[in-house]
């Protein structure tokens, strides 16, 4: 379900979601996109930050996704700010929903990049808010392990 493969051209992605969220799952989705935004995406000049998706129905949507007008778009161009509809499996989709329900988590994009066959995917995790103290923690761990690999490094 992850993306693991080493080719593809990243657009956006959103580096405060490992700090603010602890993830559980991470699928990878196609986005259903127009013309002018592929273009823009081209560019790389979206954000995905404070961006979220959630179900309606039974679909997925990317809310609050900013992928700015292209430049030498015509009076047909784009909204910036649209939802974009994300294309998953069935079973992901009552996955995600499921989750969101009953354990009150958030699904929270986490990279948007062409993959090797040209096509735009953004990678989206199911993601629970930390607290302040699991985010001191998290530092704190983090510092940790920066000191154990400095110490091993003097040793060996």
């Amino acid at each position: 379900m992850a993306r693991t493969a080493d080719k593809y051209r990243l657009v956006a992605e959103n580096r405060k979601a490992r700090h603010e969220y602890s993830l559980e799952d991470v699928f990878e989705a196609g986005l259903v996109l127009q013309g002018t935004e592929v273009k823009s995406l081209r560019e790389g000049k979206s954000t995905i930050a404070e961006s979220y998706a959630e179900i309606r129905g039974n679909e997925a949507w990317l809310v609050n996704a900013n992928i700015p007008e292209y430049a030498f778009g015509n009076r047909q161009n784009h909204d910036p700010k649209r939802p974009r509809k994300l294309l998953l499996h069935r079973r992901q989709i009552d996955k995600l929903a499921g989750a969101v329900q009953r354990e009150g988590m958030t699904i929270v994009p986490l990279k948007l990049y062409f993959d090797d066959g040209g096509r735009a995917k953004i990678e989206i995790a199911l993601a629970k808010g930390k607290q302040l103290h699991d985010k001191r923690q998290a530092a704190k761990d983090r510092d940790w392990k920066r000191q154990q690999a400095r110490l091993l490094r003097e040793r060996g």
